[in-house]
């Protein structure tokens, strides 16, 4: 049983070490969470749970806490993809929720199973997924001074492997912050969000560059073609190279292989496998 997660770019860390270590905190008591979960669930009842928790958590940008959009709403998008089954399930800009990664579960039964908008929020509703509002005072203050482009690159992520040998991978964002309405990011998609039988990963960072570089399907595609999960990280974060594309990895193959990579420090990261690591 393994289980990795991550909590996002943190680019400010070099000025604000205080906050670096919150998040790094909250990382390493969410991750044990986790795996206790994990010890008697299915790696996507796992993924979500853990999720939902970085969702609560108003460090990150996922969720509670998550940026503002340029029109003054908060638009929330999340993804899961059971290995397994090979079903994805996501929503994407969805408002005054606060648990968009349980809406995205509650979607994996149904034949639609990729909302967006009104009829993503109206389908919360009618599953009794209450009003919330994710507001927070940070983030409104980020959005009344228009903060610089390099503190707004977050997303929450979970990949496991459960004690049957499957995997599944969850991932959720509150975007990039000030936006175009309706922008969408990789979150709800394969290229950021992707498991098979061989293996799982989320991503984070600059949704278009995952897009262009559809790292996710692309990694666990090679790894499916008998790449090692490092290998196949490694090479598809290198064809981002030509347009210096911004994105973070977490992963784990169905050996049980865990790798994480970035092509731009910081993405904080936490893993159990043998201990709890934090990304320093």
């Amino acid at each position: 049983m393994k289980i990795i997660i991550h909590g996002g770019f943190f680019s400010e860390s070099q000025t604000n070490q205080e906050v670096k270590k919150a998040k790094q905190d909250a990382l390493a008591e969410i991750i044990k969470l986790g795996h206790k979960y994990l010890l008697s669930h299915t790696a996507v009842e796992t993924v979500v749970y853990t999720v939902h928790l970085l969702e609560n958590c108003e460090l990150f940008n996922a969720g509670t806490g998550s940026q503002i959009q340029s029109d003054g709403k908060i638009r929330l998008s999340a993804s899961l993809m059971d290995g397994k089954t090979m079903k994805f399930s996501g929503v994407i800009n969805i408002e005054d929720v606060k648990n968009p990664i349980c809406i995205a579960e509650k979607l994996l039964t149904y034949e639609d199973r990729v909302l967006s908008g009104k009829g993503a929020q109206d389908f919360a509703r009618e599953n009794e997924f209450k009003y919330y509002n994710p507001e927070t005072p940070q983030r409104r203050r980020e959005y009344e001074k228009k903060l610089s482009d390099s503190i707004r690159l977050g997303t929450v992520g979970c990949v496991a492997l459960d004690v049957y040998g499957n995997l599944a991978a969850a991932t959720s964002t509150g975007g990039k912050g000030f936006e175009i309405p309706g922008r969408v990011s990789d979150s709800a998609t394969t290229a950021g969000n992707y498991a098979n039988a061989f293996a799982a990963i989320s991503c984070t960072g600059v949704g278009e560059d995952i897009v262009s570089g559809a790292v996710a399907s692309n990694i666990v595609t090679r790894v499916t073609d008998a790449m090692p999960l490092a290998m196949a990280t490694e090479k598809t974060l290198n064809e981002l190279k030509p347009y210096d594309g911004f994105a973070g990895v977490i992963g784990i193959s169905a050996t049980g292989e865990i790798y994480h990579a970035d092509t731009h420090p910081y993405m904080v990261w936490a893993a159990y496998d043998n201990g709890v690591e934090v990304f320093a």
